[in-house]
């Protein structure tokens, strides 16, 4: 939804601490998934902080029974946080705090990112919904060293509060003007700020989304709406699809159970324990193992049931949509509706 020089700048931004890291990090990350190389450590370690949210969008599965039912909602344990970082710290380039909850909960989260920082680790990020990036919390985390959020924000005033209940829209404007402004009296780049949008909450006037946001951030971005609550049932799918996170990624949850990809919310495929295993023997694994082997053959995703339902198979139609003289894509999923909540 950017421009090109802004996007430009946001990866610049991104990995000014470490630019050689960070591009062969970046490189890495294209070229192992092309070539089916494993590494001897991911490159990334999505690390959920928490599986508990404090709020009750329309469309997130955490609110469903079926999570619920499945999924130990909890903080990570500080020990286990130890653990996992004391490992990878100098072998992981990036990590990534935050799942299905929200990261923020924790009551630790200015710690865990000092303390990952200093272990090594050239990147650290985290999604949230914005609502504690406010006062002495977020002084704290961008002290810390964080180096890049993204703030998931689906539309403004009425839509956004209709979404993100129960933050009011004036409060999370608020919150990230204090973010910048903290930033440019520090000097800083970092941490970069990204914005990011469920299409349907911002299709009737993508402009005033981004006028509003992009003063006060360094990207603004939409996602189409996926199948968050698992309703799709006529689904069309790519004819070749081999998916790229089993040479990229290993996804921990809170429990410090080992899902086999960041879309599977529901721990329907567990393939390891890091209360148990070290990172590295479960990104060796013979549960890992078997993920790549299927992903080799022929729409071999289609034997896993987390798979047939990720978005990442999908097929998509274009949507070209005129912004201020400009133009951008919106690929939406074919058959997909763009209701958000259905």
């Amino acid at each position: 939804m950017d421009t090109p020089e802004r996007e430009a700048l946001f990866e610049k931004h991104r990995g000014e601490a470490w630019p050689e890291g960070y591009r062969k990090y970046r490189s890495d990350w294209v070229e192992f998934a092309e070539n089916k190389t494993v590494p001897d450590y991911p490159l990334l370690v999505d690390l959920e902080l928490a599986s508990v949210c404090d709020l009750r969008c329309p469309m997130c599965y955490t609110i469903s029974d079926s999570f619920k039912e499945k999924v130990n909602a909890k903080l990570m344990d500080w020990d286990l946080f130890r653990k996992v970082i004391d490992e990878i710290g100098g072998e992981v380039p990036a990590l990534r705090l935050s799942l299905r909850g929200e990261a923020t909960l924790h009551p630790k989260f200015d710690e865990c990112i000092r303390y990952a920082k200093e272990k090594g680790i050239g990147e650290v990020s985290t999604l949230t919904h914005g609502r504690k990036l406010k006062g002495e919390f977020a002084y704290k985390m961008i002290d810390a060293g964080i180096d890049w959020i993204t703030v998931s924000i689906d539309g403004v005033g009425k839509t956004y509060e209709d979404i993100r209940r129960p933050i009011a829209f004036d409060e999370i404007l608020a919150n990230l003007r204090e973010v910048d402004a903290y930033k440019k009296s520090k000097g800083l780049n970092r941490p970069v700020i990204k914005i990011q949008a469920i299409w349907p909450s911002i299709a009737e006037d993508p402009k005033t989304f981004y006028d509003t946001f992009s003063p006060i951030s360094d990207l603004v971005a939409f996602n189409p709406l996926i199948d968050y609550l698992g309703k799709d049932e006529d689904i069309v799918y790519l004819e070749e699809f081999s998916c790229p996170q089993q040479y990229q990624r290993l996804v921990i949850g809170a429990d410090g159970l080992v899902m086999k990809c960041s879309n599977d919310e529901e721990n329907r495929e567990v393939i390891g324990d890091l209360n148990k295993e070290t990172v590295h023997q479960v990104w060796h694994g013979e549960a890992m193992r078997e993920v790549r082997m299927m992903h080799r053959m022929k729409q071999g995703f289609m034997q896993s049931k987390v798979c047939r339902d990720c978005y990442l198979p999908r097929k998509t139609q274009d949507e070209i949509v005129s912004m201020s003289g400009r133009d951008f894509v919106v690929k939406n999923y074919v058959n997909r509706t763009q209701k958000i909540g259905a």
